[in-house]
């Protein structure tokens, strides 16, 4: 029996809207592979240290950058640059995947500010 858990398995990467798996790390730039459940969605949120690049690679999402919403496909990307409020949502039936380039000085999960939360984290 395997015991070893995929990243996507471990409790600190679960969240109540999907999961997230570190692809790649280094001093300048994290690769992500993020998971967004059926009518799940991320808090809106901004950092201070990082930048980051989206890439959906699977579904369909609702992105909002600083208050504006955007419908993005498959092959579609955006830039979130520091500083600037942001969120994605899928609201389509199946899963979201999203490829997240961050760049930047810091990658750490206390970089997050949440301006708002679905789920009481803000």
């Amino acid at each position: 029996m395997n015991m070893h858990k995929t990243d996507a398995e471990r409790p600190d990467n679960v969240r109540p809207w999907g999961h997230w798996e570190v692809i790649l790390e280094s001093p300048s730039h994290k690769v992500k592979r993020i998971t967004v459940r059926p009518g799940g969605r991320l808090s809106y949120q901004k950092h201070s240290r990082r930048s980051e690049h989206w890439f959906i690679a699977e579904g369909r999402a609702l992105a909002m950058l600083e208050k504006k919403s955007l419908t993005l496909e498959a092959g579609d990307s955006i830039d979130i640059p520091v500083g600037a409020p942001h969120r994605i949502a899928n609201e389509g039936n199946s899963d979201l995947v999203i490829i997240e380039i961050a760049l930047g000085t810091y990658f750490g999960e206390d970089d997050i500010v949440r301006m708002e939360d679905d789920y009481g984290r803000a």
